[in-house]
């Protein structure tokens, strides 16, 4: 007999509130379910937190928005108009390149005044500008195929990406070739653009993922598209708007949100999911569960012991993206130079690599991200002043890393690296305030793998793009979300995370019992 239950008698937790979370829980709030967020923090929103300091404000995790498509669409799950919740600028100049050399290059979402930049920049031009137009093709096509095969669905391999009775197709199997499996982002970029400066800009659309270009497939280039398609946008009020927007739709929509709230374990009745035991001993009953807690970590420690948790570790080895150190720098006077957004680059990308993800140790000369928001909003500095968001990728965390021994050093490192490449002479004179956020940090702030602010590595040439799907293969009834479940990390790729994995729930729920 085929059965249907009320979406609006069903309880269903999410643990953790993230960007994924909150989009997990607005998307299911809206489709009717009863949703409990629960937040071991005593804010929500987690890493897109706020920190204010002596008339500073930084934002403390994400600074770049893209694809304010895939925000839109969760508000319109509900009937919203995202505009009404955030106030939206677009960024154009998208970012400022500085290197070694002295040379500047500014990235425009135009193409065409894109080749203009490029043509003044490098001495190969010609070469040059052909390279960026056949990239560019390339990436529009892999986005097209990500679009149709990769997003909006949960997927954990290959096999998810395709129906069974298309499989065979003359249309699938082009579509699959050009996926361009077994080469990497570092190589496809350098085929087809000959100045390393161009190329060493374009191979940091991965700084989304926080993987090696050199060892990340060559699908991950289609974010260039992604960007150039739909812009970057900076929220007025900080990206921490982003989750506060999030926040009053939930609201709206009954969410019950629950701060200082941690879960120490997910309870289970065989292979299903039947609940939440908090560290307080009290237990909440519910029909499901979307965790934006690390998948791994909430195998780990909240399935701990369960043997349907070692059968998601047998599967395959799971490699964390890199950490950073993060420097919240409040000036007192900024500098004019600077964008928005500004890369200050390695003088030599491959050694840079090799120290992070080889290695396994900080870069003696890393790039650094360089957010500098008062020319967007001079709200988040005194006036002339500068709230800068400096952000150098590290290694993950290692048993011998103690950041706080290898912090002093490195943070001269990266302050000579901005005054050297970055022009920012005399920084250190400018600084009134500062706060920094290490690996170690960011392991205990915000549970994440050893560190890793983007979740799981997206290395692999064949299998990199990757991550755990967001149904649970093992318990019935347990969805994953976050940068460390599909498609990954990333503002738009986190919230889409969790709009799939509600989706997929709801979808789960409508089946004939």
């Amino acid at each position: 007999m085929i059965q249907t239950v009320e979406t609006a008698n069903r309880k269903i937790v999410v643990i953790g509130s993230g960007l994924a979370g909150l989009a997990s829980a607005c998307t299911l709030a809206a489709r009717g379910y009863q949703v409990i967020v629960l937040e071991k923090n005593e804010w929500l929103g987690g890493k897109a937190a706020v920190h204010r300091q002596d008339g500073y404000r930084f934002d403390m995790g994400p600074t770049i928005l893209t694809i304010p498509s895939v925000l839109a669409r969760i508000f319109q799950e509900a009937g919203k108009n995202l505009a009404d919740y955030l106030d939206l600028v677009p960024l154009d100049p998208q970012w400022r390149c500085f290197f070694e050399d002295g040379s500047q290059l500014d990235l425009v979402s135009d193409t065409e005044k894109m080749k203009q930049n490029l043509k003044l920049f490098s001495k190969n031009s010609a070469a040059v500008l052909a390279g960026y137009d056949r990239f560019m093709q390339i990436s529009k096509q892999l986005h097209s195929v990500s679009n149709k095969f990769f997003f909006w669905k949960s997927v954990g391999g290959i096999s998810d990406t395709l129906e069974v009775k298309g499989a065979f197709s003359l249309d699938v199997l082009k579509d699959v070739m050009s996926l361009r499996m077994g080469t990497s982002v570092s190589r496809l970029v350098r085929k087809c653009i000959p100045d390393e400066r161009a190329a060493q800009m374009i191979d940091h659309f991965t700084q989304y993922v926080g993987s090696s270009p050199e060892a990340s497939p060559a699908v991950l280039c289609g974010i260039a598209h992604m960007q150039t398609e739909e812009g970057v946008w900076y929220p007025m009020g900080g990206t921490r708007a982003v989750p506060e927007a999030m926040i009053r739709l939930g609201k709206e929509l009954g969410v019950d949100f629950r701060t200082e709230s941690e879960v120490e374990r997910i309870l289970l009745k065989g292979e299903q999911v039947r609940g939440v035991r908090l560290q307080d001993g009290s237990e909440i009953e519910c029909e499901a569960i979307v965790s934006n807690c690390d998948s791994v970590r909430t195998h780990r420690e909240l399935l701990q012991g369960e043997p349907v948790a070692k059968k998601f570790e047998k599967r395959r080895s799971y490699e964390p993206a890199c950490s950073g150190v993060v420097l919240y720098l409040g000036l007192k006077e900024r500098y004019e130079h600077l964008l928005h957004h500004n890369f200050i680059f390695s003088k030599d990308p491959h050694e840079e690599f090799d120290w992070i993800y080889g290695r396994g140790e900080p870069a003696p000369d890393p790039t650094a991200y360089v957010c500098a928001p008062a020319s967007t909003e001079p709200e988040v500095a005194p006036p002339g002043g500068e709230a800068l968001y400096i952000l150098v990728h590290t290694p993950y965390l290692r048993p011998h890393h103690d950041w706080t021994t290898m912090l002093p050093k490195y943070r001269e490192v990266i302050l000579d690296k901005l005054e050297r490449t970055g022009g920012m002479k005399g920084i250190r004179e400018r600084i009134v305030t500062e706060s920094v956020l290490t690996p170690e940090g960011i392991h205990k702030r915000y549970r994440v793998l050893n560190g890793a602010i983007y979740g799981l590595a997206s290395h692999g040439k064949y299998i990199g793009a990757f991550k755990p799907a967001n149904r649970s293969k093992e318990i019935r009834g347990l969805y994953l979300a976050g940068g460390a479940a599909h498609p990954g990390p990333g503002m738009p790729m986190v919230m889409m995370s969790g709009w799939i994995a509600a989706d997929t729930l709801d979808q789960d729920g409508k089946k004939p019992i």
